[in-house]
């Protein structure tokens, strides 16, 4: 069914945090409701609409940035109580604004999520979750990695208390009072956690979830255990999931699924009866262009005009604003012409009004400015602006998403790397970008590059695609459209196993390679060492007294194990390469700590074989696609000569066919087949490392048999040298 939405534009607030915009309930369903948002000014604001216009109810004052709002209530009564954290504080605040409520968590960090039902309050910081009822500790958990989202399944249905944590490691834990019940392992790093129809459905024990890589789920969480229900892939490649809600806006009595993303777009899912998603009935609506900025919250409701329901969005840049299902206000003229109705007449007219009230403020503002700024005694202030910044590694293509969002027009971005990295195409870039030569010899940069973005561009999406056994440092300079002209500076960590991800299990029979290493060093010191050289891993040292992670390489699909506790870790993989540059890293971090490490390793001959067919599939790929680019010049010319390519046979036919698509493959993969041939060369160098050989003299041979690739002639050059 196709479902037609219109963009209308409500109110801005401040910047706005994940899950900070909600819709109060009113008696009635097709009522207009009351909106709640909150920001990173600390503000509250409560308004409704009027003949059109937003009308305030009310706003609270400045403070602590505002990191969530959530309603609540006695159960079984209308959930209209407004609950914010901020900080460590929790406050509470009725429909009208007055606040009832000033709670300290005691916690050492600040809330980062926050869930109420009834007089129960679940809080959680970075890893620490508590729960309290009526404002009295209750349950206490230390969680394994980052807790993103905590959600309780209804007690007036389910009969008991059920918290769900959304952790970064791939993770729903269940727990129980302060114990874990059981755990849900998941596609992504959930983001988010909502109730099925807001209320779990009809056991109320239905629970969605959505991925930082924009994957969505159902998961059933009975008494016996975990159900998982369905997954929706992200095969569109879209941003991800920042906020979920359910909400029948199709009118078919069935709730839809309501999504908002970090890269600002809105889906709305329908579900046939057996509650499976359909495809989105509406994917990319054109507002998400327009405002480029994340949907940070999203709820459905009616809130424009009676009657008409809608889907309401907050943006990180703190644009409230409705998808309505009501019609644009235009009415047919006199021959054909379309006219504005006298209430859309009304409301321009204000605007311009206001426009100009604003030009006039902003020209005062200015010259009051250079009347200051001409005095002895003036001091110029820096302008303070957001950042929201995500630096992630995208699994399908290996290379690492760099999304820069700032509350005001970005300038220019500069690029500079201490690491040898590639810039990767990105469709939804439209930014100019230049290059400045680098000396890495002298000043260590491999990498400046400039870019410069087109007017109103809040947004920056990049990918870049690093290296493994080289690591340093990426750093951002963002410069905004502000005066006087400021910059922030971003540092994101290049580490030496970068293309590895967090995965839930490897596949133990494959020919695996083992280092080993034994010293005087602290659980907290090998763990750190770890968090060092691969992605993913928590920053704090893991409860317990050992601890194992799994890994798997984005570029290859090689495995990693690590298994380690005070003095002794060991580390197993499929690939010698991995192997080779953990035993350099940990090697030099225990010597800058002069820490004594003892260590040992067994190489699996059976592994580089391995390996070698693994890396076949993606160099035979890359050397035919090379070979067809190289033809593609030539071929046009002989059908410009020709007059036409019928005469070609069909093998170079389908390659004139496809020429365009094929450049753009081969733009958007830089260096991809030196990058092959690297991995290739390194697993040479490393496997005859480690007996003790060094045989870089071999590797012109090496790459004269790469040149006239064949997989079988290369496995015999491995196995002869």
């Amino acid at each position: 069914m196709e479902l037609n939405l219109n963009h209308v534009d409500y109110l801005q607030v401040g910047v706005t945090s994940q899950k900070t915009m909600k819709l109060l309930p009113t008696v009635g369903r097709k009522a207009t409701q009351k909106v709640v948002v909150a920001d990173y000014d600390g503000v509250v604001t409560g308004f409704g609409m009027k003949k059109g216009e937003a009308v305030p109810v009310f706003k609270s004052l400045p403070g602590q940035k505002i990191s969530r709002l959530e309603l609540g209530g006695a159960l079984g009564t209308p959930q209209e109580k407004i609950f914010v954290s901020s900080g460590s504080e929790v406050r509470g605040y009725t429909k009208k604004g007055k606040q009832f409520l000033t709670f300290e968590a005691n916690l050492t960090e600040s809330i980062n999520a926050m869930h109420v039902s009834g007089a129960d309050l679940f809080v959680c910081a970075s890893y620490i979750y508590n729960h309290y009822c009526d404002c009295k500790d209750q349950d206490y958990y230390l969680s394994g990695d980052k807790i993103n989202d905590v959600l309780c399944l209804p007690v007036e249905t389910v009969g008991h208390i059920v918290p769900i944590l959304a952790c970064q490691d791939r993770v729903l834990r269940v727990l129980q009072g302060s114990d874990l019940q059981f755990d849900v392992e998941v596609p992504g790093p959930p983001t988010v956690l909502e109730l099925l129809n807001r209320d779990g459905g009809k056991g109320g024990e239905e629970v969605l979830y959505g991925t930082a890589d924009g994957k969505l789920g159902l998961v059933q969480m009975t008494k016996s255990g975990p159900i998982t229900s369905w997954e929706l892939d992200n095969e569109k490649k879209k941003g991800g999931v920042l906020c979920i809600d359910t909400f029948d806006i199709v009118g078919d009595g069935v709730k839809d699924i309501l999504v908002g993303r970090d890269d600002g777009t809105v889906g709305v899912y329908g579900l046939d009866s057996s509650n499976e998603p359909m495809l989105p009935i509406y994917g990319t609506p054109s507002f998400c262009l327009k405002l480029n900025s994340s949907v940070t919250s999203i709820q459905g409701g009616c809130v424009g005009k009676d009657m008409y329901d809608e889907v309401l969005t907050a943006t990180y840049t703190g644009w409230v604003s409705g998808l309505t299902t009501e019609p644009q206000q235009m009415v047919a003229g006199p021959g054909d012409e379309i006219k504005m109705s006298r209430e859309t007449q009304g409301k321009v007219a204000a605007l311009r009004a206001e426009l100009e009230q604003f030009q006039m403020k902003v020209l005062q503002g200015r010259e009051k400015y250079q009347q200051s700024s001409q005095s002895s005694t003036a001091v110029s202030a820096v302008p303070v602006f957001s950042i929201n910044d995500k630096f992630t590694l995208c699994q399908d293509d290996a290379s690492y998403s760099l999304t820069l969002e700032v509350q005001t027009a970005i300038d220019n971005l500069l690029l500079q790397s201490d690491v040898p990295i590639d810039l990767l195409d990105v469709d939804k870039n439209s930014a100019v970008v230049s290059f400045s030569e680098c000396d890495s010899e002298s000043n260590g940069n491999f990498l400046l590059a400039t870019y410069r973005c087109q007017a109103n561009t809040t947004r920056l999406e990049l990918k870049v695609r690093s290296i493994e056994g080289q690591y340093g440092t990426l750093q951002a300079y963002v410069t905004p459209r502000l005066q006087p002209k400021t910059c922030q500076v971003r540092q994101y960590q290049i580490k030496p196993l970068s293309l590895h991800q967090r995965t839930h299990a490897i596949d133990q029979e494959r020919p695996m390679n083992t280092l080993r290493l034994t010293g005087q060093f602290s659980f907290a010191e090998i763990h750190s060492w770890v968090v060092f050289c691969l992605p993913e891993v928590p920053e704090k040292t893991p409860a317990g007294d050992n601890i194992t992670f799994y890994f798997q390489n984005t570029f290859l699909g090689t495995h990693l194990e690590a298994t380690y506790c005070k003095g002794e870790a060991n580390f197993k993989s499929d690939n010698i390469s991995t192997i080779s540059i953990l035993k350099d890293v940990l090697s030099k971090e225990a010597t800058k700590r002069k820490i004594n490490l003892n260590i040992s390793y067994e190489v699996n001959e059976d592994s580089v074989s391995h390996t070698l067919r693994m890396i076949h599939p993606k160099l035979e790929y890359q050397l035919i696609l090379a070979k067809k680019v190289q033809l593609i010049d030539a071929l046009k010319e002989l059908q410009v000569h020709e007059g036409n390519a019928d005469f070609l046979i069909p093998e170079y036919r389908s390659i004139l066919d496809e020429s365009a698509q094929l450049l753009e493959e081969y733009k958007k993969q830089p260096a991809h087949l030196e990058r092959l041939y690297g991995m290739i060369t390194d697993l040479f160098i490393d496997k005859f490392k480690f007996k003790g050989q060094n045989v870089k003299t071999k590797v012109s041979q090496l790459l004269a048999i790469l040149n006239n690739y064949e997989l079988d002639s290369l496995m015999e050059f491995f196995s002869e040298a």
